[in-house]
């Protein structure tokens, strides 16, 4: 072949391996899942007594996101469903499913029972707990600072007998907030999730970057500025968003290598980037957030001003956590400042105002 045209990626090829799009998205679980093995071994010493039909202990998972909480999590889920029918391992996701009614729901549907229409509550849990209780479950609720009501989490201390409850959640001190007796009956084992180091962020990016791609076509420079760009921000995830972002621009440019100039193209778009999707939002983060599109810049305690205007009604206390909350699934960009005329403020602003120069 001419070797004008060596370089250009052909019409049908990829650099892609086939379903590329799996092992880049934030929940796909490979079979080994590197550099978390010590907590692993913390939440599966938990887990273990449902194997011998006793009562499992409970745990309580924290560290800031993309630190691998979830995965590990649901990476045990399945070698649980993998090992044995005795035990029933349930994941509920509860920025999805926030009530007790809607994870109500959510088991159901699990368990395959789709008369759910017109019951209410309390009737679907004691289907539930008719049927639970023939064998041993694992509850794991993911992100369960999100729950609007702790009745659910009650319920099945109280009425499910043999189980291990897993909570998981970016907030350490979420635990202090939940009532007494339902924490009384908790006493869970406290996990800490730590952020990777730059090295171990490097080693799970080859990893799946091996999973997503074809054989040799990351310049190593190319990986290199993305490894370091997603180990400064300690989440995975912009990693894996960077990563796709920058093949994607290659295929754009029909190259059969990522060079550094796909990987810089990439990280143009970092501001483009958040965890959740926004249609997803509670009522008050979605009033804030828009607030912040409206007023970027502003002071925290201006914000919480038009909040309470705007016809908010969190306490100062709940609304900073919020703040915090958008913050770190990159919705706003929150920057503490010190001195000046009014002394040490927050400055809140749209991501979208945020410059390349400024990650």
């Amino acid at each position: 072949m001419c070797s004008l045209f060596k370089d250009i990626l052909g019409s049908s090829e990829s650099l892609f391996r086939e379903k590329s799009d799996v092992p880049l998205d934030f929940s796909f679980i490979p079979k080994l899942v590197p550099y978390r093995e010590k907590e692993q071994r913390a939440v599966a010493a938990c887990i273990k007594p449902l194997f011998s039909e006793k009562t499992g202990r409970h745990c309580f998972i924290y560290g800031q996101p993309g630190v691998g909480k979830t995965v590990a999590c649901r990476h045990l889920l399945r070698e649980i469903q993998e090992e044995t029918d005795d035990i029933a391992p349930f994941y509920i996701n509860c920025w999805k499913h926030n009530t007790t009614y809607k994870i109500v729901i959510e088991i159901c549907d699990l368990m395959g029972f789709k008369f759910v229409q017109n019951k209410k509550t309390e009737e679907l849990f004691r289907w539930i707990k008719q049927n639970l209780n023939k064998k041993s479950v694992v509850f794991a609720l993911d992100e369960s600072d999100k729950l609007e009501d702790l009745d659910f989490l009650y319920m099945i201390l109280e009425e499910i007998e043999r189980k291990a409850i897993v909570l998981i959640t970016n907030y350490k001190d979420w635990i202090n907030e939940v009532e007494e007796r339902i924490k009384s009956r908790l006493m869970p084992e406290m996990i800490e999730f730590k952020p990777y180091s730059h090295e171990e962020t490097k080693g799970i990016l080859k990893q799946r970057m091996e999973f997503a791609f074809q054989p040799n076509v990351w310049e190593n420079n190319a990986f290199d500025i993305i490894a370091k760009k997603a180990a400064d921000m300690e989440d995975i995830r912009t990693g894996l968003y960077l990563m796709k972002q920058a093949g994607l621009a290659a295929e754009d440019k029909s190259s059969r290598k990522i060079t550094l100039e796909h990987a810089k193209l990439a990280l143009d778009k970092i501001k483009d980037f958040s965890i959740k999707n926004k249609d997803e939002l509670a009522a008050d983060e979605q009033l804030i957030l828009d607030l912040v599109k409206n007023n970027s810049g502003k002071r925290i305690g201006d914000f919480f001003r038009l909040y309470q205007e705007s016809g908010g009604n969190l306490v100062y206390k709940s609304f900073q956590r919020k703040i915090g909350k958008l913050e770190k699934n990159r919705f706003i960009a929150v920057e503490k400042t010190a001195g000046g005329d009014d002394g040490n403020t927050t400055i809140i602003r749209s991501i979208s105002e945020k410059k390349l120069t400024d990650f």
